[in-house]
C-alpha cells in the first residue's frame, strides 16, 4: 500500500508547534500512516482475525490497533505518551464509529496494564521501530518482558526497525538528529544494524520464527508537512535539547531538499524489517 501525500492542516495546538499536544497531532495527522504497509504486512502473514487477542506496546494514537480490530480482533494499547494516547482514545470513542471501540488503552507500559482475568494475549506488537536511538532497544526491555508474562505459550512476538540505512532514503535526514545532538552523548539518532530485533529477541528469551521487509515510502504534500511529521517521530528531540527547534528544522528541510518533486511533494523510499518471535 503506498502513502497518501499527506498535506497538514492547522489545528489548535499548533499554535504552540514544541508542545506535546501538537506533537501527538502532528503523528497521528501526518506521520503515523506512513507505517501502514508494515502492519498490514505482519496481519497478513500473521492471519490477524477473529481469535487474535492483541497487545500494542507503543500503540500511539492506535491506528495499528484501528486496523487489528477491523480485521476482528481484540485489541489492547498501552504508551507512555500520554498526548498520543488521549488521541488514541478519541479515535476509539464508542460515538466515533471506530471499528476499535472496544478497544483497552492504558498510560504506561504494559506492567501497567489491568489484569481483568482476560484469556493471554496470543499476539504482542511494537511497531515503534527500534536500533534507531541509542539505547532503545534496551528501553524495550522491561515492557517486553511485562507483555511476555501475559502472553499463551507460542505467542507471537512482533518487533520492528529501520532496514539497511543505504535502503532508507530518511537515513540522511535523520544524520541530522545525530549530528547536532553529539554534544549530549545520549539519546541520538544512530544507524540500526543488522542483529538489532534478534539482540532484543535473545535478552527476552523469545525463539526467532521468521521475519521480513516492508517497503514504507514516507510521502507529504510539501516541505512543510514533511518537517513536522518527520519532528513528530521523536527522534530529534535530543537534537532539539542540544541545539533549538528552529536551528533542527533548518537543517532537516535541507537534507530533505533532494528529495522534493518538482510539484513540490517529498518523497523518500524507506525500506523497513520485522521480526516475529515466539514466546517459550
Amino acid at each position: 500500500m503506498t502513502p497518501t501525500l499527506v498535506q497538514h492542516r492547522p489545528h489548535a495546538a499548533s499554535a504552540s508547534p514544541s508542545g506535546a499536544r501538537s506533537r501527538a497531532r502532528d503523528w497521528a495527522e501526518i506521520q503515523e500512516r506512513m507505517l501502514v504497509p508494515l502492519y498490514e504486512a505482519v496481519y497478513e502473514r500473521l492471519e490477524v482475525g477473529a481469535g487474535t487477542r492483541l497487545l500494542g506496546l507503543g500503540c500511539g494514537s492506535g491506528l495499528a490497533l484501528l486496523i487489528a480490530a477491523a480485521r476482528g480482533a481484540s485489541v489492547t494499547g498501552c504508551d507512555t505518551d500520554r498526548e498520543r494516547l488521549e488521541l488514541a482514545r478519541e479515535r476509539m470513542a464508542p460515538d466515533s464509529g471506530a471499528a476499535g471501540q472496544g478497544c483497552e488503552l492504558t498510560e504506561g507500559d504494559a506492567a501497567a496494564v489491568a489484569d481483568t482475568g482476560r484469556a493471554p494475549y496470543n499476539l504482542i506488537t511494537a511497531f515503534q521501530p527500534i536500533g534507531c536511538v541509542a539505547g532503545d532497544a534496551e528501553d524495550l526491555g522491561p515492557a517486553l518482558a511485562a507483555s511476555v508474562e501475559r502472553a499463551e505459550h507460542g505467542a507471537a512476538v512482533v518487533l520492528t526497525g529501520w532496514g539497511p540505512p543505504e535502503r532508507c532514503a530518511t537515513s540522511g535526514v535523520l544524520r541530522v538528529a545525530g549530528r547536532l545532538s553529539e554534544r549530549l552523548r545520549s539519546g541520538g539518532w544512530r544507524p540500526s544494524l543488522r542483529d538489532d530485533l534478534e539482540d532484543v529477541a535473545a535478552r527476552a528469551g523469545l525463539r526467532p520464527d521468521g521475519s521480513g521487509r516492508v517497503a514504507c515510502p514516507f510521502g507529504y504534500a510539501d516541505m512543510e508537512s514533511a518537517v513536522r511529521g518527520l519532528m513528530s517521530t521523536g527522534l530529534y528531540a535530543a537534537a532539539v535539547r542540544a541545539t533549538d527547534q528552529p536551528q533542527v528544522e533548518k537543517e532537516m528541510a535541507e537534507a530533505l531538499h533532494p528529495y522534493r518533486r518538482r510539484d513540490g511533494t517529498v518523497w523518500m523510499p524507506n525500506v523497513f524489517r520485522y521480526l516475529i518471535a515466539r514466546t517459550r
